[in-house]
């Protein structure tokens, strides 16, 4: 039975999105403004660097306020105009890939963030091939336009070319860098002047006029700017496709903003638009075939995030849950699928980055925090009825290895516990070596900076002082039989591992050990990555 009345309504005004993009374009800076917006901070901070004093309100993690980068995904949720929007801010960096995916998993469309001056980058293009494969919507952000940069057509015509996605201009900047004056809606055209007189001091005048031709520019903006705005506004016109809502629905049409996130210009714009357009809770697959209608009045929903200490004074660890379905109201019973029992869940929380306050309802489309003492792993299914089981999670192969020793043999086991926990919310990859067992564990990380903040964590959060042994490992992958079925043995001496989950596991030096495997077991598939177990 599908929800009617005033609960059908809260879930019909949830829009759930991320914000992905190459590390240094401005992500986070867009963020906090985007917060500003929408009356949740009065103050948007700049993002820390290494002599700053203010910290970006997303970054709550010590390492990140130090560093000024996204290392964890942060959950925002924050009312603007008549929606509730959950805001997911995403790490940028490559080392943090793994949880940036399980984070599209969770959300229904994506903003897309391009720097004026660099263009569509290596990170932007892969973490759009995710939202591509995951057919998720799209909208375009460019960014930092009073700084020097690829002119707007070129720009355009990279992402088309770059991405395979046509592109459909909402706003256009009149200049770039030094000679940047504002922006044009071509929605309702509007002139946006832009007067920057000092850092903290931003004067905007808005001009309503009959279209870029309109005479009254002639005294607002230079002649040369004007001439070279008003040329490619009229190719814009005659080349590029209008924007038709079920193009972009389905991911083929990408509208595009220009702005300065650092300066706050251009993104009540994007704001106003996203809330236009942005799809609200989409319906969710499940293995089965079949999909959820988020209206369904039977709640459900799946993790696709675990975190440890936020509360560090507690040890606590939160679950994420994406609501897919139905009410969630605190206190409720659920069954957990891959458990097969019921579980209660009396404590849940929103969240404004690291700072959470207690809800007591959440709709399809939120995203809920509960308290959990270990029930939980990323990937399980949660419902008020029947046998629900969304589609998999999987994780992927790192490449870089070590084992950790505590310079105090009596917290060895403090440490053992400690990695178990940062295993389970994904941060890293724990295999256990046969010959040693598992009170000795290998931790396999995707990206260098991974250990780095592993070994922070460790001290920060549970006052370990660790030294890395690394590893010759560099491959690792999961061996399976042509219809998916582990593989316990393998021909040509090859040691097998398990992972945290008790699957099966080869870590080998190189690719070339890998196609040794290959040509030993001509029967074994060797996968990169492996769905979480339900």
């Amino acid at each position: 039975m599908l929800m009617s009345g005033p609960d059908k309504e809260e879930i019909l005004r949830r829009r759930t999105f991320a914000i992905i993009s190459h590390p240094d374009a401005g992500k986070t800076t867009l963020t906090e403004k985007l917060l500003f917006h929408g009356g949740v901070i009065h103050e948007a901070g700049e993002v820390k660097g290494k002599s700053g004093t203010k910290a970006a309100t997303s970054d709550w993690m010590e390492l990140e306020k130090q560093k000024g980068i996204s290392i964890t995904s942060s959950v925002m949720t924050f009312n603007y105009d008549t929606l509730c929007i959950n805001l997911l801010d995403t790490p940028g960096h490559k080392d943090f890939s793994e949880d940036t995916y399980r984070v599209l998993m969770a959300v229904d469309s994506a903003a897309m963030l391009i720097d004026v001056a660099k263009g569509v980058e290596e990170r932007t293009k892969k973490l759009y091939d995710v939202c591509r494969y995951r057919s998720i919507p799209i909208f375009t952000f460019v960014n930092k336009l009073d700084r020097e940069g690829k002119s707007p057509l070129d720009l355009i015509d990279e992402i088309e070319k770059t991405l395979q996605m046509q592109c459909h201009p909402v706003t256009w900047p009149i200049g770039i860098g030094n000679r940047f004056r504002g922006i044009y809606n071509r929605l309702n055209k509007k002139v946006i002047l832009y007067n920057q007189q000092r850092e903290d001091d931003l004067d905007v005048t808005i001009i309503q006029t009959n279209g870029p031709t309109d005479p009254q520019l002639d005294t607002l903006i230079e002649k040369e700017i004007l001439a070279q705005m008003r040329e490619e506004l009229e190719l814009v016109e005659g080349v590029l496709p209008h924007f038709e809502v079920e193009d972009f629905l389905s991911g083929k049409i990408s509208p595009v903003t220009f702005g300065s996130a650092k300066q706050n210009f251009g993104v009540d714009i994007f704001l106003k638009f996203f809330c236009q357009f942005a799809p609200g809770a989409q319906p969710r697959q499940l293995q089965n075939g079949n999909a959820l209608n988020p209206l369904e009045d039977n709640f459900a929903g799946f993790v696709f995030k675990i975190q440890a200490n936020m509360d560090r004074r507690h040890r606590d660890r939160v679950a994420f849950i994406r609501i897919c379905s139905g009410k969630f109201e605190r206190g409720m019973k659920i069954k957990h699928m891959r458990l097969k029992r019921e579980l209660r869940l009396a404590y849940s929380n929103q969240f404004i980055a690291g700072d959470r306050s207690t809800i007591d309802v959440a709709f399809a489309g939120d995203i809920v925090g509960v308290n959990d003492t270990g029930n939980f792993q990323i990937g399980d299914s949660v419902a008020s009825f029947g046998d629900i089981q969304f589609e998999d999670i999987p994780k992927f192969a790192p490449e870089l290895f070590a084992r950790l020793s505590v310079r105090d043999a009596l917290k060895r086991t403090k440490m053992q516990e400690a990695l178990q926990h940062l295993s389970e919310e994904g941060a890293i990859q724990l295999f256990i070596d046969p010959y040693v067992g598992t009170q000795d564990p290998i931790v396999g990380v995707v990206g260098e900076l991974q250990f780095e903040v592993l070994v922070h964590r460790l001290n920060d959060e549970y006052n370990l002082e660790v030294r890395l042994n690394r590893l010759p490992f560099g491959v690792a992958r999961w061996p399976r039989t042509k219809d998916g079925k582990p593989v316990d043995q393998l021909k040509g001496n090859f040691t097998i591992y398990r992972d945290a989950i008790e699957q099966p596991v080869i870590l080998l030096n190189q690719e070339w050990d890998l196609n040794w495997a290959v040509r030993e077991n001509p029967d074994v598939e060797f996968h990169t990555s492996i769905s979480r177990a339900r």
